[in-house]
Protein backbone atom coordinates (compact mmCIF):
# COMPACT_ATOMS: atom_id res chain seq x y z
CA UNK A 1 0.00 0.00 0.00
CA UNK A 2 0.89 3.80 -1.16
CA UNK A 3 1.01 5.89 1.70
CA UNK A 4 0.00 9.20 0.35
CA UNK A 5 2.50 12.19 1.04
CA UNK A 6 -0.33 13.91 2.82
CA UNK A 7 -0.15 11.67 5.52
CA UNK A 8 3.79 11.14 5.65
CA UNK A 9 4.02 15.01 5.75
CA UNK A 10 1.64 15.30 8.76
CA UNK A 11 3.02 12.17 10.52
CA UNK A 12 6.05 13.94 10.58
CA UNK A 13 4.84 17.42 11.45
CA UNK A 14 3.10 15.39 15.00
CA UNK A 15 6.07 13.67 15.48
CA UNK A 16 8.31 16.93 15.38
CA UNK A 17 5.60 18.61 17.54
CA UNK A 18 5.75 16.06 20.21
CA UNK A 19 9.55 15.55 20.63
CA UNK A 20 9.68 19.10 20.89
CA UNK A 21 6.56 19.29 23.69
CA UNK A 22 8.87 16.66 25.32
CA UNK A 23 11.77 18.04 24.98
CA UNK A 24 13.44 14.46 24.70
CA UNK A 25 15.55 15.75 22.25
CA UNK A 26 17.65 18.82 21.39
CA UNK A 27 15.79 21.23 19.09
CA UNK A 28 18.38 21.52 16.83
CA UNK A 29 18.71 17.81 16.29
CA UNK A 30 14.98 17.49 15.65
CA UNK A 31 15.37 20.19 13.00
CA UNK A 32 17.74 17.76 11.52
CA UNK A 33 15.66 14.63 11.79
CA UNK A 34 13.06 16.52 9.91
CA UNK A 35 15.26 17.80 7.02
CA UNK A 36 16.39 14.21 6.62
CA UNK A 37 12.99 13.05 6.90
CA UNK A 38 11.84 14.94 4.30
CA UNK A 39 14.81 13.87 1.60
CA UNK A 40 14.53 10.57 2.46
CA UNK A 41 10.89 10.44 2.00
CA UNK A 42 11.26 12.17 -1.32
CA UNK A 43 8.58 15.38 0.14
CA UNK A 44 11.54 17.32 -1.47
CA UNK A 45 14.56 17.09 -3.40
CA UNK A 46 17.75 17.13 -1.76
CA UNK A 47 18.58 20.39 -3.19
CA UNK A 48 15.35 21.99 -1.48
CA UNK A 49 16.15 20.01 2.05
CA UNK A 50 19.87 21.72 1.99
CA UNK A 51 18.72 25.33 0.68
CA UNK A 52 18.17 26.21 4.14
CA UNK A 53 21.59 26.76 5.13
CA UNK A 54 21.81 29.39 2.48
CA UNK A 55 18.33 30.97 2.68
CA UNK A 56 18.44 34.85 3.43
CA UNK A 57 16.76 34.12 6.97
CA UNK A 58 20.08 32.23 8.07
CA UNK A 59 22.51 34.45 7.01
CA UNK A 60 20.47 37.72 8.29
CA UNK A 61 20.06 35.51 11.57
CA UNK A 62 24.51 35.51 11.44
CA UNK A 63 24.65 39.08 10.98
CA UNK A 64 22.60 39.96 13.63
CA UNK A 65 23.99 37.83 16.03
CA UNK A 66 27.64 39.17 15.28
CA UNK A 67 26.31 42.87 15.57
CA UNK A 68 24.28 42.17 18.45
CA UNK A 69 27.40 41.07 20.53
CA UNK A 70 29.05 43.89 18.90
CA UNK A 71 27.15 46.03 21.32
CA UNK A 72 27.62 43.99 23.95
CA UNK A 73 31.25 43.98 24.02
CA UNK A 74 31.67 47.57 23.81
CA UNK A 75 29.12 48.39 26.23
CA UNK A 76 26.30 50.26 24.03
CA UNK A 77 23.58 48.06 26.13
CA UNK A 78 25.40 48.40 29.45
CA UNK A 79 25.80 52.02 28.79
CA UNK A 80 22.08 52.39 28.11
CA UNK A 81 21.16 50.09 31.62
CA UNK A 82 23.97 52.55 33.70
CA UNK A 83 21.81 55.44 32.79
CA UNK A 84 18.56 53.17 33.67
CA UNK A 85 20.01 52.60 37.01
CA UNK A 86 21.00 56.43 37.46
CA UNK A 87 18.17 57.84 36.64
CA UNK A 88 14.83 55.94 37.96
CA UNK A 89 16.37 53.61 41.24
CA UNK A 90 13.43 54.68 43.97
CA UNK A 91 10.60 55.28 41.25
CA UNK A 92 8.52 51.59 40.44
CA UNK A 93 6.39 53.51 37.88
CA UNK A 94 9.77 55.10 36.29
CA UNK A 95 11.55 51.61 36.33
CA UNK A 96 8.72 49.47 34.90
CA UNK A 97 8.86 51.93 31.99
CA UNK A 98 12.68 52.81 31.77
CA UNK A 99 13.37 48.87 31.65
CA UNK A 100 10.35 47.99 28.95
CA UNK A 101 11.55 51.28 26.50
CA UNK A 102 15.23 50.08 26.84
CA UNK A 103 14.20 46.41 26.34
CA UNK A 104 12.33 47.11 23.04
CA UNK A 105 14.75 49.69 21.80
CA UNK A 106 17.59 47.20 22.05
CA UNK A 107 15.47 44.59 20.48
CA UNK A 108 15.43 46.57 17.28
CA UNK A 109 18.75 45.43 16.69
CA UNK A 110 19.09 42.44 18.88
CA UNK A 111 18.08 39.60 19.58
CA UNK A 112 15.31 39.57 22.11
CA UNK A 113 17.01 36.89 24.46
CA UNK A 114 20.62 39.02 24.09
CA UNK A 115 18.64 42.46 25.13
CA UNK A 116 17.27 40.64 27.86
CA UNK A 117 20.22 39.04 29.26
CA UNK A 118 22.37 42.03 29.10
CA UNK A 119 19.38 44.24 30.83
CA UNK A 120 18.80 41.36 33.43
CA UNK A 121 22.02 41.62 35.99
CA UNK A 122 21.35 45.73 35.71
CA UNK A 123 17.50 45.25 36.78
CA UNK A 124 18.72 43.09 39.78
CA UNK A 125 21.13 45.34 40.87
CA UNK A 126 19.11 48.16 40.85
CA UNK A 127 16.62 46.01 43.10
CA UNK A 128 19.31 45.48 45.33
CA UNK A 129 19.56 49.52 46.08
CA UNK A 130 15.62 50.25 45.93
CA UNK A 131 12.43 49.65 47.18
CA UNK A 132 11.33 48.13 44.33
CA UNK A 133 11.44 43.95 44.09
CA UNK A 134 12.67 41.96 40.69
CA UNK A 135 8.65 40.02 40.64
CA UNK A 136 7.70 44.34 39.47
CA UNK A 137 10.79 44.53 36.93
CA UNK A 138 11.94 41.26 35.24
CA UNK A 139 8.41 40.14 33.77
CA UNK A 140 7.88 44.16 32.32
CA UNK A 141 11.89 43.56 30.98
CA UNK A 142 11.20 40.29 29.12
CA UNK A 143 7.28 41.61 27.46
CA UNK A 144 9.45 44.99 26.57
CA UNK A 145 12.00 42.94 24.11
CA UNK A 146 9.04 41.35 22.87
CA UNK A 147 7.20 44.32 22.37
CA UNK A 148 10.11 46.09 20.59
CA UNK A 149 10.58 42.85 18.54
CA UNK A 150 7.35 43.35 16.95
CA UNK A 151 8.57 46.53 15.25
CA UNK A 152 11.73 45.47 13.62
CA UNK A 153 12.32 42.69 11.00
CA UNK A 154 15.03 41.89 12.47
CA UNK A 155 13.19 39.07 14.88
CA UNK A 156 13.51 35.78 13.96
CA UNK A 157 10.20 34.58 13.08
CA UNK A 158 9.36 38.10 11.51
CA UNK A 159 12.94 36.83 9.40
CA UNK A 160 11.51 33.38 8.84
CA UNK A 161 7.84 34.99 7.76
CA UNK A 162 9.47 37.35 5.14
CA UNK A 163 12.00 34.21 3.71
CA UNK A 164 8.42 32.21 3.54
CA UNK A 165 6.85 34.95 0.99
CA UNK A 166 10.13 35.45 -0.83
CA UNK A 167 10.32 31.29 -1.29
CA UNK A 168 6.94 31.81 -3.31
CA UNK A 169 7.98 34.77 -5.40
CA UNK A 170 6.47 37.08 -3.46
CA UNK A 171 7.97 40.52 -2.36
CA UNK A 172 9.50 40.06 1.54
CA UNK A 173 9.20 42.04 4.41
CA UNK A 174 11.72 45.14 5.21
CA UNK A 175 11.79 47.35 8.33
CA UNK A 176 9.74 49.88 7.08
CA UNK A 177 6.72 47.25 6.50
CA UNK A 178 6.76 46.12 10.42
CA UNK A 179 7.88 50.09 12.76
CA UNK A 180 4.56 51.54 11.80
CA UNK A 181 2.02 49.08 13.35
CA UNK A 182 4.60 47.14 15.79
CA UNK A 183 5.56 50.58 17.12
CA UNK A 184 2.31 51.37 18.24
CA UNK A 185 1.58 48.57 19.53
CA UNK A 186 4.95 48.99 21.88
CA UNK A 187 4.24 51.96 22.44
CA UNK A 188 1.01 51.56 23.91
CA UNK A 189 1.95 48.37 25.75
CA UNK A 190 4.87 49.98 27.54
CA UNK A 191 2.01 52.73 28.76
CA UNK A 192 -0.17 50.47 29.79
CA UNK A 193 2.22 48.55 31.92
CA UNK A 194 3.74 51.25 33.67
CA UNK A 195 0.80 52.99 34.53
CA UNK A 196 -1.57 50.01 35.08
CA UNK A 197 0.04 46.70 34.32
CA UNK A 198 2.03 46.74 36.95
CA UNK A 199 -0.26 46.32 40.08
CA UNK A 200 -0.76 43.24 38.19
CA UNK A 201 2.82 41.89 38.88
CA UNK A 202 3.18 39.65 41.97
CA UNK A 203 5.05 41.47 44.73
CA UNK A 204 7.07 38.77 46.13
CA UNK A 205 10.42 39.08 48.14
CA UNK A 206 12.96 38.86 45.49
CA UNK A 207 16.00 36.84 46.10
CA UNK A 208 18.06 39.57 44.75
CA UNK A 209 16.79 42.33 46.71
CA UNK A 210 18.92 42.77 49.80
CA UNK A 211 22.50 44.25 49.78
CA UNK A 212 23.13 42.53 53.09
CA UNK A 213 24.62 38.96 52.08
CA UNK A 214 22.83 37.42 55.35
CA UNK A 215 19.56 38.77 54.84
CA UNK A 216 20.07 37.98 51.00
CA UNK A 217 21.54 34.23 52.08
CA UNK A 218 18.37 33.76 54.26
CA UNK A 219 15.95 35.50 51.87
CA UNK A 220 17.21 32.66 48.79
CA UNK A 221 17.39 29.78 51.39
CA UNK A 222 13.37 30.87 51.56
CA UNK A 223 12.91 30.90 48.13
CA UNK A 224 14.71 27.37 47.33
CA UNK A 225 12.95 25.83 50.36
CA UNK A 226 16.27 24.63 51.76
CA UNK A 227 14.60 23.85 55.13
CA UNK A 228 12.10 21.43 53.47
CA UNK A 229 15.25 18.96 52.66
CA UNK A 230 17.74 20.10 54.87
CA UNK A 231 18.94 16.99 57.30
CA UNK A 232 21.90 16.62 59.64
CA UNK A 233 23.51 13.13 59.73
CA UNK A 234 25.93 12.01 61.92
CA UNK A 235 28.71 9.51 61.05
CA UNK A 236 28.47 6.77 63.58
CA UNK A 237 31.87 4.80 65.53
CA UNK A 238 29.66 1.65 63.85
CA UNK A 239 29.79 3.45 60.26
CA UNK A 240 30.66 1.68 57.32
CA UNK A 241 31.75 4.87 55.48
CA UNK A 242 34.32 5.75 58.01
CA UNK A 243 37.40 6.63 55.99
CA UNK A 244 35.87 6.80 52.66
CA UNK A 245 35.87 9.14 50.87
CA UNK A 246 32.41 11.48 49.02
CA UNK A 247 32.98 10.07 46.14
CA UNK A 248 33.50 6.43 47.25
CA UNK A 249 30.64 6.66 49.34
CA UNK A 250 28.50 7.46 46.75
CA UNK A 251 26.11 9.96 48.79
CA UNK A 252 26.16 11.90 45.42
CA UNK A 253 26.49 9.56 42.59
CA UNK A 254 24.23 6.91 43.48
CA UNK A 255 21.44 8.87 45.81
CA UNK A 256 21.39 12.12 43.94
CA UNK A 257 21.94 13.74 47.56
CA UNK A 258 24.16 16.91 48.14
CA UNK A 259 26.62 17.08 50.99
CA UNK A 260 26.62 20.97 51.40
CA UNK A 261 29.18 20.91 54.45
CA UNK A 262 30.91 18.99 57.07
CA UNK A 263 31.03 19.86 60.62
CA UNK A 264 34.20 18.65 62.32
CA UNK A 265 36.03 19.55 65.98
CA UNK A 266 34.22 22.66 65.87
CA UNK A 267 34.37 23.49 62.86
CA UNK A 268 32.79 23.95 58.84
CA UNK A 269 34.42 22.23 55.94
CA UNK A 270 31.79 24.18 53.41
CA UNK A 271 31.71 22.75 49.91
CA UNK A 272 33.92 19.81 50.68
CA UNK A 273 35.95 18.30 47.46
CA UNK A 274 34.54 14.44 46.78
CA UNK A 275 38.32 13.39 47.96
CA UNK A 276 37.12 14.78 51.74
CA UNK A 277 37.51 11.48 54.10
CA UNK A 278 34.81 10.96 56.29
CA UNK A 279 35.52 10.68 60.09
CA UNK A 280 33.72 9.53 63.51
CA UNK A 281 31.29 11.84 64.90
CA UNK A 282 31.28 13.84 61.42
CA UNK A 283 28.01 16.18 60.91
CA UNK A 284 27.04 15.92 57.78
CA UNK A 285 24.88 19.07 56.42
CA UNK A 286 22.78 16.96 53.60
CA UNK A 287 20.32 18.25 50.93
CA UNK A 288 17.91 16.07 49.52
CA UNK A 289 15.01 13.96 49.53
CA UNK A 290 13.60 12.02 52.84
CA UNK A 291 13.76 8.60 51.14
CA UNK A 292 17.04 9.04 49.96
CA UNK A 293 18.89 9.99 53.05
CA UNK A 294 16.93 7.09 55.07
CA UNK A 295 19.05 4.97 52.78
CA UNK A 296 21.80 5.82 54.49
CA UNK A 297 20.94 4.81 57.73
CA UNK A 298 21.90 1.57 57.09
CA UNK A 299 25.51 2.71 56.06
CA UNK A 300 25.79 3.91 60.51
CA UNK A 301 25.01 7.68 59.60
CA UNK A 302 21.57 8.35 62.05
CA UNK A 303 19.67 11.78 62.05
CA UNK A 304 21.20 14.26 64.16
CA UNK A 305 19.63 17.33 66.23
CA UNK A 306 20.02 20.07 63.79
CA UNK A 307 21.27 23.02 65.71
CA UNK A 308 20.94 26.70 63.61
CA UNK A 309 23.45 27.85 65.39
CA UNK A 310 26.23 25.32 64.26
CA UNK A 311 26.08 26.30 60.87
CA UNK A 312 24.32 30.03 60.47
CA UNK A 313 27.24 32.13 60.83
CA UNK A 314 29.40 29.90 59.05
CA UNK A 315 27.40 29.30 55.85
CA UNK A 316 24.75 31.36 55.17
CA UNK A 317 26.33 33.99 54.00
CA UNK A 318 28.01 32.15 50.88
CA UNK A 319 24.85 31.54 49.28
CA UNK A 320 24.44 33.27 45.88
CA UNK A 321 22.30 32.99 43.20
CA UNK A 322 23.65 31.87 39.23
CA UNK A 323 21.70 32.09 36.11
CA UNK A 324 22.46 29.94 32.99
CA UNK A 325 22.07 32.46 30.00
CA UNK A 326 21.39 31.90 26.41
CA UNK A 327 24.94 30.79 24.35
CA UNK A 328 25.91 28.89 27.52
CA UNK A 329 28.04 26.33 26.73
CA UNK A 330 26.85 24.81 29.51
CA UNK A 331 22.92 23.86 27.96
CA UNK A 332 22.61 20.26 27.69
CA UNK A 333 25.12 19.14 29.94
CA UNK A 334 24.97 18.39 33.91
CA UNK A 335 26.98 20.03 36.42
CA UNK A 336 28.09 16.00 36.83
CA UNK A 337 29.50 16.35 32.78
CA UNK A 338 31.05 19.92 33.83
CA UNK A 339 32.38 18.49 36.94
CA UNK A 340 31.29 21.70 39.05
CA UNK A 341 32.20 21.29 42.23
CA UNK A 342 36.03 20.21 41.32
CA UNK A 343 36.66 23.43 38.67
CA UNK A 344 34.69 26.22 40.57
CA UNK A 345 34.95 25.04 44.54
CA UNK A 346 31.15 26.01 44.59
CA UNK A 347 28.55 23.84 45.67
CA UNK A 348 24.88 24.09 44.08
CA UNK A 349 22.43 23.07 46.25
CA UNK A 350 19.17 23.81 44.48
CA UNK A 351 17.99 24.30 40.80
CA UNK A 352 14.96 26.65 40.40
CA UNK A 353 13.04 25.82 36.59
CA UNK A 354 9.24 27.40 35.53
CA UNK A 355 8.14 28.52 39.11
CA UNK A 356 9.84 24.74 41.21
CA UNK A 357 12.40 24.33 43.13
CA UNK A 358 14.37 21.06 42.93
CA UNK A 359 16.64 19.99 45.57
CA UNK A 360 16.86 16.06 44.45
CA UNK A 361 19.70 14.83 42.35
CA UNK A 362 20.86 18.76 41.29
CA UNK A 363 23.82 17.80 39.59
CA UNK A 364 22.05 14.83 37.15
CA UNK A 365 19.58 18.17 35.80
CA UNK A 366 20.93 19.10 31.75
CA UNK A 367 21.11 22.31 32.18
CA UNK A 368 18.29 24.87 30.15
CA UNK A 369 18.88 28.79 29.28
CA UNK A 370 17.19 30.55 32.39
CA UNK A 371 17.85 27.81 34.88
CA UNK A 372 18.78 29.33 38.52
CA UNK A 373 21.29 27.27 40.42
CA UNK A 374 21.53 28.50 44.60
CA UNK A 375 25.71 28.05 45.01
CA UNK A 376 27.22 27.38 48.04
CA UNK A 377 31.16 28.36 48.56
CA UNK A 378 33.49 30.65 49.66
CA UNK A 379 33.03 34.55 48.42
CA UNK A 380 36.27 34.08 46.14
CA UNK A 381 35.30 31.24 44.21
CA UNK A 382 31.98 33.28 43.72
CA UNK A 383 34.28 35.54 41.94
CA UNK A 384 36.11 32.99 39.96
CA UNK A 385 32.30 31.62 38.68
CA UNK A 386 31.44 35.44 37.88
CA UNK A 387 34.62 35.72 35.48
CA UNK A 388 33.31 32.79 33.55
CA UNK A 389 30.89 34.05 30.76
CA UNK A 390 29.04 30.59 30.94
CA UNK A 391 27.33 31.53 33.87
CA UNK A 392 25.46 35.30 35.13
CA UNK A 393 25.94 35.51 39.26
CA UNK A 394 23.28 37.99 39.92
CA UNK A 395 25.37 40.23 42.70
CA UNK A 396 25.93 43.57 41.66
CA UNK A 397 29.60 43.46 42.07
CA UNK A 398 29.73 40.78 39.45
CA UNK A 399 27.98 42.60 36.67
CA UNK A 400 30.31 41.94 33.22
CA UNK A 401 32.19 44.81 31.96
CA UNK A 402 32.57 45.84 27.99
CA UNK A 403 35.73 44.41 26.48
CA UNK A 404 36.04 47.05 24.24
CA UNK A 405 34.54 50.04 25.71
CA UNK A 406 36.97 52.40 23.29
CA UNK A 407 35.38 51.00 20.55
CA UNK A 408 31.30 52.43 21.90
CA UNK A 409 31.29 54.78 18.95
CA UNK A 410 32.33 52.79 15.94
CA UNK A 411 30.33 50.19 17.01
CA UNK A 412 27.00 52.06 17.03
CA UNK A 413 28.17 53.65 13.30
CA UNK A 414 28.04 50.28 12.15
CA UNK A 415 24.83 49.20 13.29
CA UNK A 416 23.11 52.73 12.08
CA UNK A 417 24.86 52.24 8.91
CA UNK A 418 23.75 48.32 8.36
CA UNK A 419 19.92 49.14 9.35
CA UNK A 420 20.03 52.15 7.10
CA UNK A 421 21.45 49.95 4.59
CA UNK A 422 18.99 47.28 5.23
CA UNK A 423 15.56 50.21 5.38
CA UNK A 424 16.38 52.14 2.34
CA UNK A 425 17.09 48.98 0.27
CA UNK A 426 21.02 50.17 -0.21
CA UNK A 427 21.98 46.04 -0.10
CA UNK A 428 19.44 42.95 0.89
CA UNK A 429 18.95 42.67 4.76
CA UNK A 430 20.89 39.69 4.41
CA UNK A 431 24.27 40.89 3.02
CA UNK A 432 23.23 44.67 5.21
CA UNK A 433 23.48 42.30 8.25
CA UNK A 434 26.16 40.07 7.37
CA UNK A 435 28.25 43.43 6.10
CA UNK A 436 27.32 44.63 9.68
CA UNK A 437 28.93 41.89 11.74
CA UNK A 438 32.09 41.32 9.66
CA UNK A 439 32.68 45.46 10.42
CA UNK A 440 32.36 44.76 13.75
CA UNK A 441 35.13 42.19 13.71
CA UNK A 442 37.07 43.79 11.11
CA UNK A 443 37.19 47.48 13.72
CA UNK A 444 37.81 45.46 16.17
CA UNK A 445 34.44 45.71 18.08
CA UNK A 446 34.39 42.20 18.07
CA UNK A 447 36.58 39.53 18.50
CA UNK A 448 37.11 36.71 16.08
CA UNK A 449 36.47 34.10 18.07
CA UNK A 450 33.54 35.93 20.54
CA UNK A 451 32.11 35.92 16.80
CA UNK A 452 32.12 32.33 16.59
CA UNK A 453 30.79 32.45 20.31
CA UNK A 454 28.28 34.77 19.61
CA UNK A 455 26.27 32.68 16.83
CA UNK A 456 23.24 30.89 18.33
CA UNK A 457 24.09 27.50 16.17
CA UNK A 458 21.04 25.82 17.73
CA UNK A 459 18.78 28.24 16.13
CA UNK A 460 20.33 28.14 13.21
CA UNK A 461 19.89 24.86 12.47
CA UNK A 462 16.28 24.52 14.19
CA UNK A 463 15.21 26.89 11.14
CA UNK A 464 17.24 25.75 8.62
CA UNK A 465 15.87 21.86 9.25
CA UNK A 466 12.67 23.56 9.66
CA UNK A 467 12.57 25.84 6.59
CA UNK A 468 11.96 22.61 4.46
CA UNK A 469 9.17 21.87 5.77
CA UNK A 470 7.47 24.97 4.45
CA UNK A 471 8.48 23.48 0.40
CA UNK A 472 7.03 20.17 1.46
CA UNK A 473 3.25 21.75 2.82
CA UNK A 474 3.32 23.59 -1.28
CA UNK A 475 4.65 20.39 -2.69
CA UNK A 476 1.68 18.44 -1.00
CA UNK A 477 -0.78 20.96 -0.72
CA UNK A 478 -1.43 20.57 2.42
CA UNK A 479 -0.90 24.50 3.22
CA UNK A 480 -3.48 25.10 0.26
CA UNK A 481 -5.57 22.86 1.94
CA UNK A 482 -5.42 24.13 5.52
CA UNK A 483 -5.26 27.83 3.77
CA UNK A 484 -9.01 26.81 2.84
CA UNK A 485 -9.76 25.96 6.05
CA UNK A 486 -8.84 29.09 7.41
CA UNK A 487 -10.27 30.92 4.97
CA UNK A 488 -13.56 29.44 5.85
CA UNK A 489 -12.71 29.87 8.89
CA UNK A 490 -11.83 33.50 8.96
CA UNK A 491 -13.19 35.09 5.86
CA UNK A 492 -16.66 35.99 6.57
CA UNK A 493 -15.32 38.61 9.58
CA UNK A 494 -13.89 40.51 6.41
CA UNK A 495 -10.10 41.39 5.26
CA UNK A 496 -9.56 42.89 9.07
CA UNK A 497 -11.21 40.34 10.53
CA UNK A 498 -9.52 37.46 8.47
CA UNK A 499 -6.09 39.47 9.54
CA UNK A 500 -7.15 39.39 13.27
CA UNK A 501 -7.89 35.65 12.77
CA UNK A 502 -4.14 34.53 11.84
CA UNK A 503 -2.66 36.51 14.16
CA UNK A 504 -4.88 34.24 17.15
CA UNK A 505 -3.90 31.20 15.06
CA UNK A 506 -0.15 32.05 15.25
CA UNK A 507 -0.18 33.62 18.80
CA UNK A 508 -1.75 30.50 19.99
CA UNK A 509 0.55 27.95 18.76
CA UNK A 510 3.39 30.21 19.74
CA UNK A 511 2.14 29.58 23.22
CA UNK A 512 2.85 25.89 23.12
CA UNK A 513 5.85 25.74 20.46
CA UNK A 514 7.95 28.94 20.43
CA UNK A 515 7.87 31.89 17.84
CA UNK A 516 10.49 30.02 15.61
CA UNK A 517 8.76 26.70 14.86
CA UNK A 518 5.17 28.64 14.62
CA UNK A 519 6.07 30.95 12.10
CA UNK A 520 7.65 27.61 10.30
CA UNK A 521 4.27 26.62 10.26
CA UNK A 522 1.87 28.99 9.85
CA UNK A 523 3.65 31.37 7.47
CA UNK A 524 2.98 29.10 4.33
CA UNK A 525 -0.94 28.46 5.18
CA UNK A 526 -1.41 32.16 5.78
CA UNK A 527 0.10 33.46 3.13
CA UNK A 528 -1.59 30.81 0.40
CA UNK A 529 -5.16 32.07 2.57
CA UNK A 530 -4.14 35.85 1.67
CA UNK A 531 -3.32 34.70 -1.97
CA UNK A 532 -6.24 32.81 -2.66
CA UNK A 533 -8.51 35.77 -1.20
CA UNK A 534 -6.41 38.64 -2.52
CA UNK A 535 -5.59 40.35 0.66
CA UNK A 536 -1.89 41.61 0.32
CA UNK A 537 0.58 38.56 1.38
CA UNK A 538 2.43 41.26 3.12
CA UNK A 539 -0.11 42.52 5.38
CA UNK A 540 -1.17 38.60 6.67
CA UNK A 541 2.49 38.04 6.65
CA UNK A 542 3.00 41.07 9.27
CA UNK A 543 -0.15 39.68 11.26
CA UNK A 544 1.12 36.19 11.44
CA UNK A 545 5.08 37.52 12.23
CA UNK A 546 3.09 39.71 15.36
CA UNK A 547 1.16 36.73 16.31
CA UNK A 548 4.90 34.70 16.63
CA UNK A 549 6.01 37.37 19.05
CA UNK A 550 3.39 37.35 21.14
CA UNK A 551 4.57 35.00 23.43
CA UNK A 552 3.15 37.13 26.74
CA UNK A 553 0.80 33.80 28.01
CA UNK A 554 3.50 30.85 28.82
CA UNK A 555 6.57 31.22 29.92
CA UNK A 556 8.14 28.56 27.14
CA UNK A 557 6.73 30.63 24.65
CA UNK A 558 10.27 32.27 24.38
CA UNK A 559 13.32 32.38 25.95
CA UNK A 560 13.36 35.56 27.35
CA UNK A 561 10.53 34.37 29.30
CA UNK A 562 12.18 31.41 31.02
CA UNK A 563 15.12 33.64 31.51
CA UNK A 564 13.19 35.61 34.05
CA UNK A 565 11.68 32.91 35.60
CA UNK A 566 14.65 32.19 38.59
CA UNK A 567 15.21 35.76 39.54
CA UNK A 568 11.92 36.81 39.87
CA UNK A 569 10.42 33.98 41.59
CA UNK A 570 7.63 33.92 39.19
CA UNK A 571 5.34 30.91 38.54
CA UNK A 572 3.70 30.16 35.21
CA UNK A 573 0.85 31.71 36.05
CA UNK A 574 1.75 35.37 36.94
CA UNK A 575 2.68 35.65 32.56
CA UNK A 576 -1.09 34.66 32.30
CA UNK A 577 -2.07 37.23 34.29
CA UNK A 578 -0.26 39.87 33.36
CA UNK A 579 0.02 38.46 29.65
CA UNK A 580 -4.20 38.33 28.68
CA UNK A 581 -4.27 42.51 28.95
CA UNK A 582 -1.39 42.78 27.08
CA UNK A 583 -1.94 40.73 24.16
CA UNK A 584 -5.68 42.30 24.33
CA UNK A 585 -4.11 45.56 23.65
CA UNK A 586 -1.28 44.14 20.89
CA UNK A 587 -4.68 42.57 19.07
CA UNK A 588 -6.64 46.02 18.95
CA UNK A 589 -3.79 48.01 17.71
CA UNK A 590 -2.89 45.66 14.95
CA UNK A 591 -6.14 45.87 13.54
CA UNK A 592 -6.03 49.61 13.83
CA UNK A 593 -2.67 48.87 11.98
CA UNK A 594 -3.85 46.76 9.74
CA UNK A 595 -6.60 49.34 8.87
CA UNK A 596 -4.55 52.29 8.58
CA UNK A 597 -1.22 51.42 7.44
CA UNK A 598 -2.49 48.51 4.91
CA UNK A 599 -5.53 49.73 4.09
CA UNK A 600 -7.48 46.16 4.54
Amino acid sequence: MVIPPQLILIILIIAALVLMLTNRIRSDLIGMLVLLSLAITGLVTPDEALAGFSNPAIITLIGLFLISQGLEETGVAQRLAEWIKRIGTGSEMKLVFLFMSAGALLSLVMNNIAAGAVLLPVAIQVTQESQVRASKLLIPLAFGTLLGGMATYFTTSHIVISGILISNDLRGLTMLDFLPTGGIIAIAAIFFMALVGRKLLPDRESVGQSASATTLSQALARTYQLNERMWELRVQPTSALINSTLQESEIGDRLGLTVLAIWRNHQAILTPTAAEKLHVNDFLLVMGRQDRVEQLYDRGLVPARNSEARWTNQMIVDLSEVIIPPRSSTIGKTLQDLRFRDKYGLTSVALWREGRSYRTDVGKFKLEVGDALLMVGPPAKIDKLARDPDFFVLKSAHLARPRHPEKIGIAIIITLLALLASIFDILPGAIAMLAGGIAMVLSGCLEMDDAYRSIEWRVLFLIAGFLPLSAAMIHTGIADTLGTFVIHLFSPLGALGFAGGIFLFAMLITQLIGAQIAALLVGPIAIAAAVELGISPQAIGIAAAIGCSSAFLTPIAHPVNVLMMGPGGYKPNDFLRIGIPILIIVFILLIVGMALFWHI
